[in-house]
């Protein structure tokens, strides 16, 4: 169910160096096109979808980058801080964590005084914390460990988030991912 007057939203979070370049800079300049051509407010919330699913079918092709997230010790991190925003106010009632990207639904009750975008940001930092002591060694002092920014996709109304979360769910068997992706900590039921 939405929050009255607040804010949900699906996040997708990646691991830097996740997308060919060539490939992402590609598909943002078809979304800044589409954007550009966009004669409405539903053409232009078209053209973000077609954005997410380019952008996410290059996730899932997994073709460069590192796969850190398969690692259970950092997948467990990243799935305690990210439920850690239930305490802060935000409500995470679905989220998929692949192995090179995370996917979530926020929502942000209104009146709540919180910032989503600080949350996020708080929740980038956190986790990359985590996994650079996790990967000590794996990863290069100077790497990143996530991917500058966040992609946000605004969920309008209920029958959208019940399509979302099916998504969602079903993300791991459409890759054919192991069972541990299919099952807690990694998808809660």
């Amino acid at each position: 169910m939405l929050p009255p007057e607040g804010e949900t939203i699906l996040l997708t979070l990646r691991l830097a160096g996740s997308v060919p370049a060539r490939a992402g800079r590609k598909l943002h300049a078809q979304r800044i096109a589409a954007q550009h051509a966009a004669t409405s407010p539903e053409a232009h919330r078209r053209a973000e979808k077609q954005f997410f699913v380019g952008f996410d079918a290059l996730l899932d092709a997994r073709t460069v980058g590192p796969d850190y997230l398969a690692k259970e010790k950092v997948a467990e991190a990243i799935v305690g801080e990210l439920l850690m925003l239930e305490e802060q106010g935000l409500q995470v009632p679905c989220f998929v964590l692949l192995p090179n990207h995370l996917h979530a639904v926020l929502q942000l009750p209104a009146g709540s005084g919180l910032s989503l975008y600080k949350a996020v940001d708080l929740l980038h930092q956190r986790t990359a914390a985590q996994a650079r002591r996790l990967l000590r060694g794996q990863l290069p002092p100077e790497a990143d460990f996530w991917q500058t920014g966040f992609h946000e996709l605004p969920i309008v109304d209920e029958p959208e988030l019940a399509r979302v979360q099916a998504y969602l769910l079903a993300h791991p068997q459409r890759l054919q991912l192991p069972e541990r992706f299919h099952a807690w900590p990694y998808v809660p039921e």
